[in-house]
């Protein structure tokens, strides 16, 4: 029997658990590996390359979306389920966009998380119950209008720098985590500042929590 290799990427550790035991007790399921923020689920995603990564959304340091999107283009063939504490249609549209095949609110039961695991290694897309009305219900009133997000209007290293920044990490801080110099840094932050109009770290942190690249202060 062909066994789905999961990996687990949640701050929480009662939550990891959670799954951990439920996906135990199901057949052709193994986790083999947890990660306690996206930096770490992107290496280990590289590392033990799974077929299913379960990812919540907000993490620190590099949130779910973000994650999302460096393991599906670093690990081919990888499936990522979203698991978040959001039903929002705008984070459900986005984490799709970054490559997700699954959605599952935390709300729902821990089960759903299985069947979406089922669902996703069996190449379907897996939206839960709570989020699919919304989903449906965005695509019929149109498209967000281009621009409009920090996933439209940001690079991803500048989403990553902001949310760095807006979790209180100092300039160095910020170099020293994605591995470049102070000046590339100031440089980003600069960019980032002019893009959205925004010219305090306040202003910014409002702003990443506002658009879901951090829950850190909120």
């Amino acid at each position: 029997m062909n066994v789905t290799r999961i990996l687990l990427a949640d701050d929480h550790r009662m939550t990891r658990q959670g799954l951990r035991s439920l996906i135990a007790r199901q057949p052709g399921m193994e986790v083999v590996a947890e990660a306690t923020d996206g930096r770490e689920a992107v290496r280990l995603a590289a590392d033990v390359a799974p077929d299913v990564v379960v990812m919540d959304i907000e993490m620190p340091g590099l949130n779910g979306i973000e994650a999302t999107r460096q393991v599906v283009a670093r690990v081919p063939g990888v499936k990522v389920i979203a698991l978040t504490a959001s039903a929002d249609e705008r984070r459900t549209a986005d984490m799709l966009r970054a490559g997700a095949s699954g959605y599952v609110p935390k709300a729902s039961a821990f089960r759903e998380v299985v069947e979406a695991v089922r669902a996703v290694a069996a190449g379907k897309v897996y939206l839960s119950p709570l989020v699919a009305g919304a989903v449906a219900e965005s695509c019929r009133d149109g498209a967000r209008p281009a621009g409009s997000s920090a996933f439209d209007r940001l690079s991803p290293k500048q989403r990553e720098v902001l949310q760095l920044i807006a979790e209180g990490k100092a300039t160095k801080e910020v170099a020293a985590v994605l591995g470049v110099s102070v000046k590339t840094v100031e440089t980003h932050r600069r960019q980032i500042m002019e893009k959205l109009d925004l010219y305090s770290v306040a202003e910014l942190t409002k702003y990443a929590l506002r658009e879901g690249l951090t829950s850190v202060g909120a």
